[in-house]
């Protein structure tokens, strides 16, 4: 009678060895994968940080006085208004929006000097025109200071069709030395005349 012999398998990684090996390489995969996409993320954050930031507006020495030729064409949307100034935390802690707008625009101070030169008035302009043509915004303002003097501040748009948003500021040496906005009014021009407008309620 014949003895059976073992079959003896032949050499090779163990279905656990490779299963961990598997399990190392995805991780990897998957390492390089999310630092790829944190990467491109970060850019893209940063791309639109930087390309929706608008260059200073462009400030008058004089606002010549123009005429009113009104058009449907040119309108007005929106309008924001907020006053930076130190508030008192237990006031300002139950309006949630005034809190939203004053951390966002204080963001980035490191002492008092920059919270002071962010204090004064912001504006965001919301318009929209369905003609393509050259467009300038201007702010008309008077401060506390300067009684009826008239200052004003201009943004100029080429080929001008579609939305668009106007950023204005009084703030820095401007605000401290000849105070807050006391009445203001809002223009889009072309061709030199006034085609749309906002007014503060205190304008004359």
């Amino acid at each position: 009678m014949m003895a059976l012999l073992p079959v003896v398998k032949p050499a090779g990684t163990a279905p656990s060895a490779c299963r961990a090996i598997d399990t190392v390489t995805q991780s990897r995969l998957y390492a390089a994968s999310m630092r790829t996409f944190l990467v491109l993320a970060l850019t893209a954050i940063l791309f639109t940080a930087c390309s929706s930031v608008q260059e200073p507006a462009t400030k008058l020495e004089r606002a010549n006085v123009l005429p009113l030729a009104l058009d449907n064409a040119y309108q007005f949307r929106k309008i924001k208004m907020y006053y930076n100034q130190p508030i008192d935390p237990m006031i300002s802690a139950e309006n949630e929006p005034a809190t939203f707008d004053r951390n966002r625009i204080n963001f980035g101070a490191v002492d008092s000097w920059d919270r002071q030169q962010r204090q004064g008035n912001y504006y965001s302009f919301f318009w929209r025109t369905s003609e393509d043509t050259d467009v300038t915004v201007r702010l008309e303002y008077r401060q506390a200071a300067l009684g009826n003097y008239v200052m004003a501040q201009e943004r100029y748009y080429p080929s001008a069709r579609g939305s668009h948003k106007s950023d204005f500021e009084v703030i820095g040496d401007d605000y401290q030395e000849n105070g807050r906005v006391t009445s203001w009014r809002i223009l889009l021009i072309v061709d030199g005349r006034i085609v749309a407008f906002r007014q503060s309620f205190m304008w004359k």
